[in-house]
């Protein structure tokens, strides 16, 4: 459950979800992520040290750049914990459904 309150921690701030959907089109190193934001360097770099604590990316090393990308395994987690949230609200919504039409049901025979 760390792992999670780490990658919505990280999810809360626009910047890094931006950067996230940027890297949903593919990797991107540094500057390229940098490029649409008006931050510095090292501030996407901050971001991007979080995104990665996270687990929601991954860097390689290739010369001297370090490009980045989306980490999936990170996201399956964050769908796999979404899909059990949406299961318990539908299990509370059929629920609800089967009280009401046993109050409905109720309704209709207690009138003459």
């Amino acid at each position: 459950m760390q792992s999670l309150d780490a990658a919505f921690l990280a999810l809360a701030d626009p910047t890094r979800r931006a950067i996230l959907a940027r890297l949903a089109l593919g990797e991107a190193t540094v500057m390229e992520l940098a490029e649409p934001f008006d931050m510095t360097q090292p501030a996407v770099s901050r971001h991007l040290k979080v995104l990665e604590g996270a687990g929601l990316i991954t860097r390689r090393v290739d010369g001297t750049k370090r490009p980045c990308r989306l980490a999936p395994q990170a996201i399956v987690e964050i769908d796999r914990w979404l899909d059990w949230l949406r299961q318990a609200m539908a299990r509370n919504y059929d629920r609800l459904d089967d009280v009401l039409a046993e109050m409905q049901t109720e309704e209709g025979r207690e009138k003459p």
